[in-house]
């Protein structure tokens, strides 16, 4: 059975990765996000794995709350630097396909 420190502690690796995502997304260091993205799913996953979750005590269980709010936070503005990002890629996947749609027709006309 997991202790209180121990949902606390996965809580606080959470943010922290949280955090270092969007500090990196804020940089545009886009390449370094999916790792990091790995390591949340782990933590999530930990966090799964510890049911039935302690009960904690009064001051914990603020600290997780607080936690929690800074990762809805952190999310939320991270979803909103990379959604562009994202349309961007998109565009720029449907410009290749239009291209090599276009290419292929014009090499089955020669």
């Amino acid at each position: 059975m997991e202790t209180d420190l121990d949902v606390v502690h996965c809580y606080a690796q959470l943010a922290h990765t949280v955090t270092h995502m969007l500090e990196l997304a804020r940089a545009r260091e886009w390449t370094r996000l999916p790792a990091l993205d790995q390591q949340c799913t782990a933590f999530v996953d930990r966090l799964r794995a510890m049911e039935p979750h302690p009960e904690l005590a009064a001051m914990d269980r603020a600290r997780v709350v607080a936690l929690l709010t800074r990762i809805r936070s952190d999310q939320h503005e991270l979803q909103e630097l990379i959604r562009p990002q994202c349309q961007r890629l998109m565009h720029e996947l449907h410009q290749l396909h239009r291209q090599q749609k276009l290419h292929g027709a014009y090499r089955g006309a020669a």
